[in-house]
């Protein structure tokens, strides 16, 4: 089966680029499922019920999340509605939300979407390695198709989580720095990986944003009101290909569309 993985979906240029190339990424790759972060969809911080509507009806299965997921308060309830809307995992327990999706892809087979964040330079939250552990022990062993978005800073620990999962998923990609890395493969295992796939969103930014803003910021110290840039739209994922009778990836390609 073909899964799809969009980016960091970064502002209304993300969503636009999104809503522009979907539908023929879908097609040419003969999609089976599609998987997005969109954490960063709502202005560049957070997402909201209506950009999750509008993201899932133009064809995308689930939505991961990380970092910036509750931003909006308005999320919160929605998290109970929306189980396709996903939270990382080794958050607190009595937050809204799951970081575990099972469904069953356009194909017929059933997989499994997990979301996890990492703690290097980031929250103090649980432990994304043990937690990871824990949710594949309790999933359905004939649950073959495993997906992990690993929303993590330092390539240092997604690299880790990479060799952890290895062997006992079908794919990790990471996300949250918005920049694509080149270190796309297959380990030993059969897991398809990436460290970073990158934004899909305003390039003519610093990871998104307004980059006179940023500029200011490093010259002066002086904080200033963040704002997305709207410039220099791309898009960037990847597409894999995974034997869903054994859970193995088979191939894993880079994707990039420039408006």
């Amino acid at each position: 089966m073909n899964i799809l993985f969009i980016g960091d979906i970064f502002a209304s240029a993300g969503r636009s680029m999104v809503a522009e190339h979907l539908p023929d990424l879908l097609s040419e790759h003969k999609i089976d499922l599609a998987i997005a972060n969109a954490e960063n969809s709502a202005g560049g911080f957070g997402i909201t019920p209506l950009i999750a509507e509008e993201l899932l009806a133009l064809g995308i299965d689930v939505l991961t999340g990380g970092n910036h997921s509750f931003d909006k308060r308005e999320i919160y309830d929605y998290h109970a509605r929306q189980p396709r809307l996903l939270r990382p995992a080794n958050y607190p327990g009595d937050l809204p939300g799951s970081g575990v999706f099972t469904g069953v892809a356009h194909n017929g087979a059933p997989y499994a979407v997990i979301n996890l964040q990492g703690r290097a330079l980031m929250a103090n939250i649980d432990c994304p390695f043990q937690k990871a552990n824990q949710i594949l022990e309790s999933l359905d062993p004939a649950i073959y198709v495993r997906f992990v978005d690993f929303h993590a800073e330092l390539t240092s620990e997604k690299v880790a989580m990479g060799w952890h999962l290895d062997g006992r998923t079908s794919a990790m990609i990471g996300t949250h720095t918005h920049i694509p890395t080149a270190d796309t493969r297959i380990l030993a295992g059969g897991m398809a990986y990436q460290t970073d796939a990158g934004m899909t969103g305003p390039y003519d930014s610093v990871i998104g944003v307004d980059k006179e803003i940023i500029l200011r910021r490093f010259l002066t110290g002086v904080p200033a009101r963040m704002e997305a840039s709207k410039k220099g739209a791309e898009l960037h994922g990847v597409v894999l290909s995974v034997d869903e009778h054994s859970g193995r990836a088979q191939s894993i390609k880079r994707i990039c569309a420039i408006r």
